[in-house]
């Protein structure tokens, strides 16, 4: 399995295996703790968490499934917080909003490290941006928690060039990874300069919803059977098992070292993620993908 370095403490596999929807999969302890020995055994070692994943109770059923010790010393566990939902798991908020300031981070991730059972979070990122946000509050959390060791890396999720700018101007370390919504049928941060900013900072993004969630094998607008259309095309070309190993080996053909997370509870989805590692791209090929994503001819 390639890896990413993210640091000089802190790789990813290049499969990071999301829990988002861990709850809807409705699996019992054994069957999580097999769903991840078995990507564990093809080298996904990280996994991507949010404490409102599930409606506030994913972290605590994957940290339940976390028998061995030995497991989460192989594994590197993502999560995020800053995102507040209104949920009978918590009965004290009473909207949909955000908080980054101190206190709500620093106890979300006290949450957080109680449900994962584990004592510190290899990587924590700031979920969305917050127009309340106070960077130099939010940077105190951020100290506090590395200096406690409690969290050892930080970054961010659906930040744009001004909103990461601000927070990083606040820390004396560097934030590491920038989460974002990317995919051949979603371009928006390809087309804006967020993944150029990727690039010129040395950072490399994680992506979620790399299957632009599924919607490209049901959607039936222009856009979509377009591309299904070049997708199934490249698919034959390369050699390919289906048309979402092509959507990933588009992304891991990208010189900004994307990371696709894939949200997928069935062991075959997340191998044929592993398996678009060993896919072959030609710079055609990509272009091909691009342009009928757009709609158009490049200039």
């Amino acid at each position: 399995m390639q890896r990413v370095n993210l640091t000089e403490d802190l790789s990813l596999s290049r499969i990071v295996h999301g829990m988002w929807r861990l709850a809807d999969w409705k699996f019992s302890t054994e069957e999580i703790l097999s769903l991840i020995e078995h990507g564990m055994d093809r080298g996904v070692t990280t996994y991507d968490h949010a404490d409102i994943y599930g409606s506030y109770t994913c972290e605590e059923i994957f940290g339940n499934a976390l028998l061995k010790p030995s497991l989460r010393e192989k594994m590197e566990i993502v999560t995020k917080c800053g995102i507040v939902i209104q949920s009978e798991n918590r009965p004290s908020h009473k909207s949909h909003h955000y908080n980054t300031n101190k206190t709500h981070i620093i106890k979300s991730v006290e949450q957080s490290l109680m449900n994962l059972k584990t004592d510190y979070i290899d990587l924590l990122l700031i979920h969305r941006p917050d127009p309340l946000m106070d960077p130099s509050e939010t940077a105190e959390a951020f100290n506090q928690l590395k200096e406690s060791g409690k969290v050892r890396n930080f970054g961010v999720s659906n930040f744009k060039k001004p909103q990461w700018d601000m927070l990083q101007a606040y820390l004396e370390y560097p934030l590491v990874t920038n989460q974002l919504e990317l995919s051949a049928y979603n371009l928006e941060n390809f087309e804006d300069g967020t993944i150029n900013l990727c690039q010129e900072m040395g950072v490399a993004p994680m992506a979620w919803s790399p299957l632009a969630g599924g919607s490209i094998f049901e959607e039936s607008n222009e856009k979509a059977v377009r591309l299904r259309k070049t997708l199934e095309i490249v698919k034959e070309e390369i050699g390919a098992n289906g048309i979402d190993e092509v959507m990933y080996a588009w992304l891991l053909r990208h010189p900004a070292k994307i990371i696709p997370i894939v949200g997928s509870g069935k062991k075959e989805r997340l191998d044929s993620a592993i398996d678009s590692l060993n896919l072959s791209m030609k710079k055609e090929q990509w272009f091909n993908i691009l342009t009928s994503s757009m709609g158009h001819d490049i200039p």
